[in-house]
């Protein structure tokens, strides 16, 4: 592990994540429409979308194993350099076939970067002070991603309001300037992540890859003997398919209240900056929730509280109420998310941290792409607010699936997991059940 300290590899984390999720922000407020504007229906944007989450399905288990076995920095280097490409591609494409292109490259982008470099700081942190309290340091991941994604939006819906640039349309210009906020990231994790690994080179490549399966047969076996990390995995099912809603159909819903995509787009700018804004406000909120009611039962609550408010999005008839309840969409998505990392944090030992969080991940993906092709058909043939009232009812569902990190959290031995130990099983090591998200 590296020798930094707590608040070195804090500081790392939160400004490698922040570049990470610049570029999302400059797509967020034009990727759907853009996409409409070269010729494709939501139909089949919901069919690209779909190659994104069959690829993630297949290479998100193998990644996260190669992860923990090779190390965090060669892998996250990979996937940072794989999305620049895919992101050049989406700069370019005007078929279905490339746009389905793009999402696979995004697919196998997603497998490789989900649950790294989160993975690196926890370890980095608990390197430097196995007693730090990492929780504090995921939410305020939270927080630095929203402003991050805020201030892409903000700077998408400017560069929008500016008009084409010569032969690039209005709706490209902020894809290429994603292309290069991500080629920054790249630079950035190059100089800011330092990882020792015990192996290197060619030698370590192959060993990593041999140990990879293992490593993912390790991880299944954790979800057959915790029921906690089971439910909590299956929590992505239900969010993954639900958060087509507002990822998705928000700005085809907004420009239908508004009657013009391109003022839609424009307005979806700001809104989006305002809406990760709010998001940042609620991951700010995660000392709070750890005290009350706390994580587990804090973040079933916020399942519900979410689906309210896809309710709302749906049901609202001006674009005033529609913005608004998309606010306090953003701000329950970032209340819960530290809360559901840490859940799954508490859950597992180090080597297979990031295992664990590519099984977060997997369910996540193809319940996404399930959702795509299902809710976006439903919006043709019935309604957008149909459709979103749809995705509102499953990401409300997901609420009941808390209530064993719940339970767990309460026992004694859950109260005291330091002083319990590991246990091991078949060569995995488990940490003793404890709240956290």
């Amino acid at each position: 592990m590296s020798a930094l300290s707590v608040r070195q590899a804090r500081s790392r984390y939160l400004v490698l994540h922040g570049l990470r999720w610049l570029p999302t922000g400059l797509l967020i407020p034009v990727m759907i429409l853009l996409m409409q504007e070269r010729g494709l229906s939501l139909s089949q944007i919901g069919i690209a979308f779909t190659a994104q989450g069959l690829v993630v399905l297949a290479l998100e288990l193998p990644t996260g194993g190669m992860a923990d076995a090779l190390g965090r920095r060669p892998v996250l280097v990979a996937a940072t350099a794989l999305n620049l490409a895919s992101l050049a591609l989406f700069a370019v494409a005007d078929s279905l076939a490339l746009f389905v292109l793009v999402f696979a490259l995004q697919g196998v982008y997603r497998a490789l970067d989900s649950g790294p470099l989160e993975s690196w700081y926890v370890d980095a942190t608990l390197a430097a002070d196995p007693a730090a309290e990492y929780e504090r340091g995921l939410g305020l991941g939270g927080t630095v991603a929203g402003v991050a994604i805020a201030g892409g939006a903000l700077l998408s819906g400017g560069l929008i309001t500016l008009g084409p640039l010569g032969p690039v349309s209005a709706l490209t210009v902020p894809v290429l300037a994603s292309v290069v906020a991500q080629a920054v990231a790249l630079a950035a994790l190059l100089a800011l992540l330092v990882e020792v690994r015990p192996g290197r080179g060619a030698g370590a490549l192959r060993a990593s890859v041999a140990e990879a399966p293992r490593m993912v047969r390790q991880a299944f076996g954790l979800l057959r003997r915790s029921r906690v990390l089971l439910a909590l995995v299956a929590v992505e099912l239900f969010w993954g398919f639900g958060m087509v809603t507002f990822e998705s159909l928000l700005p085809v819903r907004l420009a239908e209240v508004v009657g013009d995509p391109e003022r839609a787009a424009a307005l979806l700018g700001p809104a989006s900056s305002a809406a990760w804004l709010a998001s940042a406000a609620g991951a700010a909120l995660t000392p709070l929730l750890l005290r009350w009611p706390g994580a587990a039962p804090g973040a079933a609550l916020l399942r519900v509280g979410q689906g309210a408010t896809v309710v709302a999005m749906g049901l609202f008839a001006g674009p005033v109420g529609v913005l608004v309840a998309y606010l306090a969409c953003y701000t329950v998505h970032g209340a819960s998310n530290p809360l559901h990392l840490g859940l799954l944090h508490r859950q597992v030992d180090g080597p297979y941290r990031t295992s664990v969080l590519s099984l977060n991940s997997m369910m996540a993906q193809p319940a996404g792409a399930l959702g795509a092709v299902a809710l976006t058909a439903l919006a043709e043939r019935a309604s957008v607010s149909t459709a979103m009232l749809v995705g509102a009812v499953v990401l409300a569902a997901a609420a009941p699936l808390y209530l064993p990190a719940w339970r767990a959290a309460r026992t004694p031995a859950a109260r005291t997991p330091a002083a319990a130990g590991p246990t091991v099983d078949d060569g995995l090591v488990l940490a003793p059940q404890a709240s956290g998200r």
